[in-house]
């Protein structure tokens, strides 16, 4: 554990004497600069009393999204597992959200709906269809052999769905929500980009370009990586609490 917080912590310093070097040679602030700049415009930045505010409200919507978007997913996915015409039924709506890109969303939903909650149903509509791929795979991965021991002995399926799918979906889960938290913070934050609602990342980054201040547009980035890396663990840290009691399938029959 030791010498691998060292390794990491060793490459990470690499990459900011690369950043640093890059920036001297460039010698330019408007194109780049180096990582103490950005440090600095950071500080900066969190003494500012919006500086918080956007970051809660741009959390607070994308969160929302992904949240809702990640129930429904589960829900959907599970509905469409058991009735294979509902799976049907929803297949071209999956089709059209992994396909369409999110700027042709972002100006249709701000014709319908407007800028407020943009960055929410877009990082809905991104999310969307990983959850439910996911859950779909997660399901259809769960033992043949437990499945037919337990046609066997008359479990019923409340216990079928609690020992044998729960377990064989939860990895399935585990890697969608590491995919699905950076793409909900990208996708959002280019909503809010385009839809230019206040205090929130987006309009921040907007007018750090209008500007041209480099260094608040870095600064802000690294807000978005931080936030990103945030909303993973805490997904992860729930999805893992909620299925820490699954035990190997075969021993939870056998209780």
């Amino acid at each position: 554990m030791y010498r691998k917080w060292i390794r990491k912590t060793a490459i990470v310093l690499f990459w900011l004497l690369v950043w640093e070097a890059v920036s001297r040679l460039v010698a330019n602030d408007i194109l780049l600069v180096g990582p103490a700049e950005v440090l600095q415009a950071l500080f900066q930045q969190s003494m500012l009393p919006d500086f918080w505010k956007t970051v809660l409200l741009s959390s607070l919507r994308i969160g929302l999204g992904m949240i809702l978007s990640f129930m429904g997913a589960l829900c959907l996915g599970c509905l469409a597992f058991w009735k294979p015409f509902f799976r049907e039924l929803l297949e071209p709506v999956v089709l059209l959200m992994k396909s369409v890109p999110v700027a042709s969303f972002v100006v249709l939903l701000l014709i319908w709906a407007g800028s407020g909650n943009l960055s929410s149903w877009v990082t809905a509509l991104v999310v969307f269809p990983m959850v439910y791929q996911s859950t779909f795979s997660g399901l259809e991965s769960a033992s043949g052999q437990l499945l037919e021991m337990a046609e066997v002995f008359h479990i019923s399926r409340f216990r079928r769905a609690a020992m044998i799918y729960r377990p064989a979906l939860l990895p399935y889960l585990l890697s969608s929500c590491r995919v699905a938290a950076g793409m909900a913070w990208k996708s959002g934050v280019a909503a809010e980009v385009i839809g230019q609602p206040d205090f929130t990342i987006g309009n921040a980054l907007y007018m750090a370009k209008i500007y041209l201040s480099t260094g608040d547009l870095l600064a802000w980035t690294v807000v978005i990586i931080l936030l990103s890396i945030l909303f993973e663990k805490l997904a992860l840290l729930g999805l893992r609490a909620a299925g820490r009691d699954c035990l190997p399938a075969e021993r939870r029959l056998n209780d």
